[in-house]
């Protein structure tokens, strides 16, 4: 637009927006007339963010804003793009907008605004189902982010949610279960609908679920993200990752009934059996002193509750896995395990280890006091 026409079109703007919001205009022409660039990027950005600016952003994106984008902080001219393409009428034409946009800020000194572009960009692929397209704007974005110091958070939380929905819509589990808790790790919950938490969190309870590689929730249990299923219908399944950590198959037992209301989980029944099998049995080593962990198949059968006849495999899965260390003497049927995988304890788990602990001190104290009553002449000397 002519630079002459702006203060007119700015004029047209305030009389087409809210009466609340008119005295907003005199101030975005206020600025631009004293090329206040940072001023004004600031106040279109706190406008842009109120609902009822959403019929005027296109315009004042097209009209206004672009007449000085040269001259303003790249990163927030990409924020405000972010804004205004939400009012497009369909996604090609987000595409369409999104791609100038890139090309606008793909220079050296605004690498970090082209990667907030890219990943939208990956976004508005997602949604079109354009699996391929959305991959390799993913990865432009990752390979200049991996050569950044130190970059706004703000791409990094975006790179990392659509990089986690990438991986969502190709059923990569792990990768998405990854990339979900590093957003969750850029961002204040707050910031998060109620509908955004308890959905986040659902998907990541059933990443961590139906994984084939993530045998150890840690993370996920101590987040408050999963306190967002509390008191909804998918409590359940909060119950279902708490019985997994401590292998509880009892209460998987219990819950099992709510599988079959996921269709993942009910497609990965058998494998959701298995891995509880394993939890049961690393359960049972941990709970065992590091002196007495030779356990005859019977009696792990009879502590994890898993069938006699399933125990030499499971056994060699979990070794295979890397959950436990140790071998097998399948003549007389004894697993010798050294070493199990350390994961999150719950309270009672905690318990049990303090249990331990006191065992382990009475046991010091009366080797000490053996050895001081069988070898007094020593000391003596």
């Amino acid at each position: 637009m002519d630079l002459d026409m702006i203060p007119n079109f700015l004029d047209e703007q305030r009389g087409a927006a809210p009466v609340e919001l008119q005295h907003v205009y005199m101030t975005f022409e206020d600025l631009w007339e004293r090329k206040l660039w940072h001023q004004l990027t600031d106040a279109l950005v706190d406008y842009f963010n109120r609902p009822d600016s959403a019929t005027q952003r296109l315009a004042l994106w097209k009209n206004f804003i672009l007449s000085f984008g040269e001259k303003i902080n790249q990163l927030k001219l990409v924020t405000l793009a972010l804004l205004a393409v939400t009012q497009c009428n369909d996604d090609q034409e987000r595409l369409s907008f999104l791609t100038s946009l890139v090309n606008r800020v793909n220079k050296p000194s605004s690498q970090d605004a082209f990667v907030y572009g890219t990943v939208a960009l990956a976004s508005v692929n997602l949604r079109l189902s354009n699996l391929d397209g959305a991959r390799t704007e993913l990865d432009r974005g990752e390979a200049i982010l991996d050569g950044f110091d130190s970059v706004e958070t703000v791409v990094h939380a975006t790179f990392y949610r659509i990089n986690a929905d990438y991986y969502h819509a190709k059923h990569e589990f792990a990768s998405y279960y990854r990339n979900a808790l590093l957003f969750l790790a850029c961002i204040d919950l707050k910031d998060l609908t109620k509908e955004e938490r308890e959905s986040r969190a659902y998907d990541l309870s059933v990443a961590a679920l139906v994984s084939d590689s993530i045998y150890n929730f840690g993370e996920l249990l101590l987040h408050p993200i999963l306190d967002s299923l509390i008191g909804t219908p998918h409590a359940w399944l909060r119950d279902l990752l708490f019985a997994f950590n401590r292998g509880d198959l009892a209460a998987y037992d219990v819950l099992a009934g709510n599988i079959s209301k996921n269709k993942l989980l009910d497609e990965h029944k058998v494998f959701l059996y298995q891995k509880i099998s394993l939890a049961a049995l690393t359960e049972t080593v941990f709970r065992r002193p590091a002196h007495d962990r030779a356990m005859t198949f019977a009696t792990i059968s009879d502590e994890t509750k898993v069938q006699p006849n399933e125990i030499e495999h499971l056994i060699m899965k979990a070794l295979s896995l890397g959950l436990l260390r140790g071998s097998i003497d399948q003549v007389a049927e004894i697993a010798r395990i050294n070493w199990v995988q350390p994961k999150v304890l719950d309270m009672k788990q905690v318990d049990g280890m303090r249990v331990r602990l006191k065992g382990w001190d009475s046991s010091v104290n009366q080797l000490g006091n053996w050895i001081e009553g069988v070898g007094k002449d020593v000391w003596a000397a």
